[in-house]
């Protein structure tokens, strides 16, 4: 059974760091992954994905601030978040897929349950 847990989510002030985490357990041989966030009333959105051949796809608002990357050895992915604004406030959610056309708003067929992360002025 595939399980994907995130973390590291928390309360920051604008201009601040984050690094989220995600656990993949079950399946670990995904070809691509990624993160989106959704707020509540909004659609989700997508943020980055990395699919197994190391391409990298990025939402236009986070280019340049947000890093994506995994550690296949523990199966982990994580997403580093540099000057954070108000408007990154969300929920965050880690995403799986075995698509080959991987991009950051890949309707990922798994995903965990997100962490919330909230930027405040």
């Amino acid at each position: 059974q595939v399980q994907l847990v995130e973390s590291g989510g928390r309360s920051v002030q604008a201009g601040r760091s984050l690094t989220l985490s995600c656990a993949v357990s079950g399946v670990t041989n995904f070809y691509c992954m990624g993160w989106f966030r959704q707020v509540p009333g909004k659609e989700r959105e997508g943020v980055a994905s990395i699919d197994r051949g190391g391409r990298i796809t990025y939402l236009g608002s986070v280019r340049g601030r947000f890093t994506i990357s995994q550690d296949n050895a523990e199966n982990t992915l994580f997403l580093q978040m540099n000057d954070l604004r108000e408007e990154d406030t969300a929920m965050y959610y880690c995403g799986a897929d075995w698509r080959s056309n991987c991009y950051y708003d890949s309707p990922f067929v798994h995903r965990g349950r997100g962490t919330q992360v909230t930027v405040s002025s």
